[in-house]
């Protein structure tokens, strides 16, 4: 990927001067793969064979596969592997179902219900126009908390089983849902929408917001209160 670590001559060059690494515990010869989310891809085979380089320091064990490489069968194993995305449920491949469960759960509370008519336009710039009498619930979570400004208009929450479209923008502190096809009384003021869970895990948040899985977890800020759960 041509970011860290050393190329194959680097390597070579190493290996003919042992002293240099003299008074370093070298515990792993390790690498990445680049594009181990796209199975098929020729570039896959291509690395493997290449780490086999790490040949040139021997007693040292290797390592090569993260998340998306463990799928890619046990060639690329080598001593250890190191899971990371994947253990919090983030899909190992672009296509195909997930073999993983998803883990995080992110809920924000209602801040506000109220009935507008059709016609009605929703949010900054007016992005969002209502085409039927609509039920629209605000609720207290938007960009600073991490979630994707680029899902406004996009993305969904889940309440009850049942879906929520986000309308117009999501703004600073807020985004608004449509919950019409919500029974009436249901979704009051401090009720809880799920915005990443089972039935909307992050990859699904990630494909509406056009990025990966990966940025939505990671960007979820302090704001939030965390509440961990044994197995």
């Amino acid at each position: 990927m041509a970011r860290f670590g050393f190329d194959y001559g680097d390597l070579q060059r190493l290996a003919q001067e042992p002293d240099t690494l003299a008074g370093n515990d070298v515990r792993l010869v390790m690498s990445r793969l680049a594009c181990a989310d796209e199975p098929d891809n020729a570039a896959n085979p291509t690395q493997l064979a290449a780490f086999a380089a790490r040949r040139l320091y021997p007693g040292i064990a290797g390592s090569l596969a993260a998340s998306s490489g463990i799928f890619l069968g046990s060639a690329y194993h080598a001593a250890l592997v190191r899971p990371g995305a994947a253990l919090y449920g983030i899909a190992p491949r672009q296509v195909g179902p997930t073999p993983m469960r998803p883990v995080v759960r992110l809920q924000g509370r209602v801040m506000q219900v109220r009935c507008v008519p059709a016609g009605t336009h929703v949010g900054y710039g007016h992005s969002g126009t209502l085409t039927r009498e609509s039920h629209l619930t605000t609720v207290g979570v938007g960009y600073p908390d991490g979630f994707p400004r680029s899902a406004s208009g996009l993305g969904e929450a889940w309440y009850q089983h049942l879906r929520l479209p986000i309308v117009g923008r999501v703004f600073m502190d807020s985004l608004i849902l449509d919950a019409s096809d919500i029974p009436p009384g249901n979704l009051e003021p401090g009720s809880l929408v799920g915005l990443i869970g089972p039935k909307y895990d992050q990859d699904a948040v990630a494909r509406a917001a056009g990025t990966i899985g990966y940025e939505v977890l990671t960007r979820l800020g302090h704001r939030f209160h965390r509440v961990y759960q044994d197995a």
